[in-house]
């Protein structure tokens, strides 16, 4: 007996080309539109230990090569340990801003004021807490001025730092 001849097979529908990711998806990471922000709105970042690492690559690029930071058996600093510079410290705070509250969204410093309350030093693990202070909407764009008060603390919740910045943000599109 002979097998029934073989159907053809039904050929697949092609997928279509590709045409990049759908921009109408949620973009993770992205900061807050100053829509998203009220006045008195209280935000924390993550905690992060400063390492010799972090001294030695800080104090390489930028130049601040004073004694108390770059000789570990200095005897003459009023600071007991390995301190760091208060503008790393800084720096580290604003890279946990930069990537998550103002990712994709904040286009300008405009102003920052800044307090040095406590040394920081290597081994110390640091956070903040950022309330929105202001809010001002521009004329231009969809866009706000926001202001900020950053308190940075250590491990032992003492205050470290504290500082206010003004920022440009951008506005929600729709």
């Amino acid at each position: 007996m002979n097998p029934a001849p073989a159907t053809p097979a039904t050929p697949a529908t092609p997928a279509p080309a590709p045409t990049g990711p759908d921009r109408a998806l949620p973009q993770l990471g992205r900061g807050f539109f100053w829509q998203d922000l009220q006045v008195g709105q209280r935000l924390r970042t993550f905690r992060r230990t400063v390492t010799e690492t972090d001294l030695v690559n800080f104090i390489s690029t930028s130049g601040m090569l004073e004694v108390i930071f770059i000789d570990t058996t200095y005897e003459g600093g009023a600071i007991s340990g390995r301190p760091v510079p208060a503008a790393l410290t800084y720096v580290l705070i604003e890279g946990f801003l930069a990537q998550t509250m103002i990712q994709g969204t904040g286009l300008a410093l405009l102003e920052m004021q800044q307090k040095i309350l406590a040394p920081v030093c290597v081994g110390d693990s640091i956070e903040a807490v950022v309330e929105v202070t202001g809010i001002r909407p521009t004329s231009r764009s969809g866009r706000a001025v926001v202001t900020s008060r950053i308190d940075v603390f250590n491990q032992h919740g003492t205050q470290v730092m504290s500082y206010t910045a003004t920022r440009l943000l951008a506005g929600r599109s729709d």
